[in-house]
């Protein structure tokens, strides 16, 4: 199985979590030492190690936005390819939420892989990223769930 295969696979038990909540079906593509790095402004900028420490926030971070918004569509721009034995690829997300404008969040995305295991992920966004979303969220915070 390609790494790109292996990622797909990851891809499509990540929409499963975000629809079940059920973290343990990600433990198969990740190692325990696993990082993940977030590349950008304000509150998408940081670093998790550990497989734990990486499941915990990327719950925060669905639990805090995506799960708030009444649709969450993803776009896959540009990939996934094999990039120096990892994956590679650009993605682009649009949140929308009652009647508040759409918001869009894009970046890129790199797993580093461990035989089968993603031991690094990082997402790279685009610049002004987390204050356009921080201010989106302030002005339509009546319109979001939860």
């Amino acid at each position: 199985m390609s790494l790109v295969e292996r990622f797909a696979q990851y891809a499509a038990a990540f929409e499963i979590v975000f629809e079940k909540d059920d973290w343990s079906l990600l433990e198969p593509y990740f190692t325990e030492e696993a990082v993940y790095e977030t590349i950008g402004d304000g509150p998408l900028a940081g670093r998790h190690k550990g497989r734990e420490a990486v499941f915990s926030h990327l719950k925060e971070s669905l639990d805090g936005l995506d799960r708030r918004c009444d649709a969450r569509e993803l776009e896959v721009v540009e990939g996934p390819e094999e990039r120096d034995g990892g994956v590679w690829m650009r993605w682009r997300v649009t949140y929308r939420a009652g009647d508040a404008p759409p918001v869009v969040m894009a970046g890129e995305e790199t797993a580093a892989f461990e035989g089968d295991r993603i031991c690094r992920l990082e997402d790279r966004f685009a610049p002004n990223t987390g204050k356009q979303m921080v201010a989106w969220m302030a002005a339509n915070a009546g319109k979001l769930r939860g």
